[in-house]
């Protein structure tokens, strides 16, 4: 058994671990993580991991390692690494970065002194529970094995899908800034039942319910969301009324540019 290992252990890196745990993909006592501060990290020693202050230790001891820190300090991170190693590594690590907008290219430049081959991913907080999506891009030198190694790892986080790295900028915008666009949209649909008189506690439970069959309707059904959304809206009935309020309220635009805001602050970002 390998040792899995992340270097960051916040939201996604949690999130990711916890999908891992969830579906029994990997055992608790075979994961590392590494943080700034031990006491930020209490959770992960709580179900079972090793924490650690030191990047180094990450790379000294696990063959899989998740990069999940923010990427301005991803030549800090790895700076931290080598000289806990003193040098280059004696093993090959496969490392999976999180860093959004972060090329391969400026990846392996960065790593270029450890013996390493990379997979670039953008995964959601929704494959705590089982319900993400992960996209990912492997290096030229990363065999399929290991791409099946990830998959499988990740299998029971929701879905894990191959890409290329040129949509993987716009593509990662939808998977993982669209939860909390979409949790935007189950509060105001809360939020409308509870100016109805709907208790809130039963209106956010039925508005994340009714989000969540509209997803499970288009991925299993096979139809345009154009045509499922037509199979609701009856002649002159109440769904087509409320429909063409949120046309007025422009919230197709408003989506539109929400990924695209997205999309441009995920390349901004990998300039840094």
């Amino acid at each position: 058994m390998f040792n899995l290992g992340f270097i960051g252990g916040g939201n996604m890196s949690t999130a990711i671990a916890k999908g891992i745990l969830n579906d029994n993909a990997h055992p608790a006592s075979n994961i590392w993580v590494s943080g700034p501060r031990l006491n930020n990290l209490k959770h992960w020693s709580e179900f079972g991991a090793h924490t650690t202050t030191k990047n180094g230790e990450i790379l000294a001891n696990c063959d899989v390692v998740f990069l999940g820190v923010k990427p301005g300090l991803l030549n800090t991170a790895v700076e931290e690494c080598i000289s806990y190693l003193h040098g280059a590594t004696t093993k090959p690590v496969l490392f999976i970065s999180m860093l959004a907008g972060v090329t391969l290219d400026q990846l392996h430049k960065a790593l270029q002194s450890l013996n390493v081959n990379v997979i670039r991913i953008m995964p959601n907080t929704p494959m705590m529970v089982g319900a993400g999506a992960c996209l990912y891009t492997p290096d030229t030198s990363v065999t399929e094995e290991q791409c099946l190694l990830l998959e499988k790892l990740l299998k029971g986080c929701g879905l894990c899908e191959k890409v290329p790295e040129n949509l993987l900028d716009s593509l990662g915008s939808l998977t993982a800034c669209g939860p909390a666009f979409m949790y935007i949209v189950i509060e105001a649909l809360a939020d409308g039942a509870v100016k109805q008189g709907v208790p809130r506690e039963t209106a956010t439970r039925l508005a994340a319910q009714t989000a969540a069959g509209g997803g499970r309707m288009v991925l299993g059904a096979g139809r345009h969301p154009a045509v499922l959304k037509d199979e609701v809206c009856s002649p002159g009935g109440s769904t087509i009324c409320g429909v063409a309020v949120l046309e007025r309220g422009k919230i197709r635009a408003t989506l539109i540019d929400a990924i695209e805001a997205s999309t441009l602050r995920n390349k901004e970002l990998g300039k840094k």
